[in-house]
């Protein structure tokens, strides 16, 4: 199950890698794709692909809904008894999936591949993906695996469970985690990207992040009423302090300063309540609408939408 997003300069060579692996387990299989609202050559490129293998189903979207929404769509439309979602830019590594097959052979229900090395990732990349994991696992009630992806196999049991899930807000690495079942481990180095550019900016990865953490933990919404008991005590106790200054020496105290510096942090401290709850109550406004999580313009190998004009 394969989410994509202006990606054609690297399918020949994913579908080189990806079919002889496939033709090595010597097994049944289908191939998903989910066109993300490609804007280059990419959907015309699978479609003259699926004209020679029928194997092959396109997805594709409307417009571009993200890769979470497509991970989605993918595991929607997937009926195989195991599922392994895969990104084309070859960074996870085709050849990994007959190990996978091996250990859910041996009856694990999800094993997930994890980065030991990341060469094709920068140094701040490398920094600020490790401190979300932890902070992540700190503040949420499910840890995730460190470093690891959506590359990994899912059980059609997992894949069921994930069904269930309605949230239009989706983390699919927290749900992965979220639904439990048997799960292992596979270790590996994730290569450079074959061709192209990655369209994950520094700012869509904050905004992900964010998404992570305020859908797996309402940890943020409660740091702030202990916060405000703090602050309550700290005033409480500088106010003491002004009434015995005072008696003791009988002058007011000079504050203007002191005044500004807790006027403006009080203020401060507001806002940031202000924008975490906001950003709560965004997301509830965005499930209460209940809109589809994705429209579909095209669909290519799938018998539900054959007779659709």
């Amino acid at each position: 199950m394969i989410p994509i997003y202006n990606e054609a300069a690297n399918l020949d060579e994913f579908f080189r890698r990806l079919l002889a692996v496939l033709e090595r387990l010597a097994i049944s299989y289908e191939i998903v794709c989910i066109d993300d609202g490609s804007t280059d050559e990419t959907l015309a490129r699978l479609i003259e692909r699926r004209a020679q293998d029928p194997k092959l189903k396109i997805l594709s979207f409307s417009r571009n809904f993200g890769k979470e929404v497509a991970l989605s769509a993918g595991i929607e439309h997937s009926c195989g008894a195991a599922v392994i979602p895969i990104d084309c830019d070859l960074q996870d590594p085709p050849e990994l999936i007959e190990e996978m097959v091996a250990q859910w052979r041996l009856g694990y229900d999800v094993v997930y591949a994890t980065r030991h090395m990341r060469p094709g990732d920068g140094l701040a990349k490398r920094l600020t993906a490790g401190m979300f994991y932890r902070l992540f696992d700190a503040v949420s009630e499910v840890p995730i695996p460190p470093n690891a992806g959506d590359f990994r196999l899912l059980d059609r049991r997992v894949v069921d469970a994930l069904l269930r899930l309605p949230e239009r807000s989706r983390f699919m690495k927290g749900l992965f985690a979220w639904v439990g079942f048997k799960q292992t481990e596979l270790s590996f180095e994730r290569e450079r990207r074959n061709a192209g550019g990655s369209a994950w900016t520094y700012w869509r990865l904050w905004n992900f992040a964010l998404d992570g953490i305020t859908s797996f933990s309402s940890l943020p919404l409660k740091i702030w009423s202990y916060v405000g008991v703090v602050i309550s005590i700290l005033a409480f106790a500088y106010a003491l302090f002004l009434a015995v200054f005072k008696l003791a020496r009988g002058i007011n105290v000079p504050g203007y300063t002191s005044l500004m510096v807790v006027v403006l942090f009080l203020a401060g401290i507001e806002l940031i309540t202000l924008g975490v709850i906001g950003e709560y109550l965004g997301r509830v406004y965005t499930e209460v609408k209940h809109r589809p999580l994705y429209l579909l313009r095209e669909a290519h190998g799938f018998e539900q939408y054959e007779d659709r004009p």
